[in-house]
């Protein structure tokens, strides 16, 4: 039974690099996505929160510094991403970004940091960077939370209903650090460090969490995942904020050695894909009219990995998956989530737009792999904040069987 399973995630696997890779060589009437063409000429007058904000309060006109290298602009927003299960929460974000080179020729670097807390005694302290050096020569990627973070789970695969769940109680301190190196124009590789450590793991009112799911690895005291990544970035889209016509494609291979730390010698692979398609003529450039494409194939292997590290709906690098469902809902040593969105403008100026939404995914266990299908939809408002960055706040309604939710994040889910 499992060669069999780890045949069909190898096929997949295959069908994934094969769909991107092919789609990379096909890649070579695409336009020119270096930083100096970020900014598209505004052929619609477009309007942002931060308009509204000065034509009501009168405020001068910035002046535009011709010289922006080096400087550190800050953004706090009360407004931040949450992972899909959160519930009612108290969040706040504040953005630093800068550019570490010529702005021609240079992303621009970020670093966010949003700590939060709700009313089920979750708590969170979570700091992203990607910070590009000098013609984009280098790319540094981190992730460090400390979190406070009690939650439902329900098992492998399908193997209890969405009533029957039993709530766990743990902390959990991720660092991972990755550094890429440019290999061409739109291609990194480079290697990682990943550390995930969950402690006070404990059910709720004193149950049998190995009993409950049937899985022995990693649910009672702590459990501690130290890996060494690969790491393939290929992305060809002229923003990552609210992204244009382009391509991702982000692989990330992951070793768990007994030397590190580990009880278990455990690996990983995860190969994320994604498409935009602009559907409008080029006679109306900043019109919103995409439509937009996410897939992704986690897998694990069979081999002791600690229960909270293994493939979950909603716990993707930055928790945007699975909308229309809670977090941790489904969870197997494969996952294989898929997403479509179509994004549309309301207004001719840009101000407000709509989104509609559907995502669909299957796990390991249970059997259930491609064989279950769980499906998920939704619907949602933006609201420009910013026409600069082409970053929207954003609104979502999402529900799946037996389950309901409204979102608001200050960024696109991909």
């Amino acid at each position: 039974m499992a060669t069999i399973y780890i045949k069909h995630v190898f096929r997949l696997l295959l069908i994934l690099s094969w769909c991107a890779f092919s789609t990379v060589l096909s890649a070579q009437n695409a336009p020119d996505l270096s930083p100096a063409n970020n900014t598209l000429k505004d052929t619609a007058h477009q309007k942002d929160l931060l308009d509204v904000y000065e034509n009501w309060f009168k405020l001068p006109a910035k002046r535009e510094n011709p010289h922006p290298e080096n400087k550190v602009y800050f953004t706090i927003n009360p407004l931040a991403n949450m992972p899909t299960s959160s519930g009612n929460a108290l969040v706040t974000s504040t953005t630093a970004n800068v550019y570490l080179g010529p702005r021609s020729t240079t992303f621009l670097s970020t670093a966010n940091f949003a700590p939060y807390f709700n009313f089920n005694r979750r708590f969170g302290l979570p700091l992203r960077s990607s910070i590009w050096l000098k013609d984009n020569a280098w790319n540094i990627q981190g992730d460090i939370r400390l979190l406070v973070y009690p939650q439902y789970t329900w098992g492998l695969g399908t193997s209890h209903t969405s009533e029957e769940k039993e709530w766990v109680n743990y902390k959990y301190i991720r660092f991972y650090q990755a550094v890429l190196k440019r290999v061409n124009t739109h291609l990194y590789a480079g290697f990682g460090y990943d550390l995930d450590y969950h402690f006070n793991i404990a059910g709720d009112s004193g149950v049998n969490l190995h009993t409950f799911t049937g899985y022995p690895y990693g649910l009672a005291g702590n459990s501690l995942s130290s890996g060494i990544t690969f790491n393939i970035l290929y992305d060809t889209r002229n923003r990552n904020i609210y992204p244009f016509p382009g391509i991702f494609l982000d692989m990330v291979y992951r070793m768990n050695p007994r030397f590190l730390g580990n009880s278990n010698y455990w690996q990983s692979i995860f190969v994320d894909l994604r498409k935009y398609l602009q559907l409008n003529t080029s006679a109306k450039p900043n019109q919103q009219n995409t439509l937009a494409f996410w897939s992704f194939l986690w897998w694990n292997s069979n081999t002791g990995t600690p229960y909270l590290d293994l493939p979950s709906t909603g716990w993707d690098e930055f928790n945007r998956s699975a909308r229309g469902f809670d977090q941790n809902r489904y969870r197997g040593n494969g996952l294989y989530y898929f997403e479509t969105e179509y994004r549309r403008d309301i207004t001719k100026n840009g101000l407000f737009g709509f989104v509609v939404f559907s995502n669909i995914n299957t796990v390991s266990g249970s059997g259930t792999m491609f064989r279950s299908w769980h499906p998920a939809g939704g619907f949602g408002l933006r609201i420009k904040y910013s026409k600069a960055s082409n970053s929207n706040v954003a609104f979502d309604y999402a529900f799946s069987k037996g389950y309901q939710t409204i979102l608001f994040n200050f960024s696109e889910t991909f």
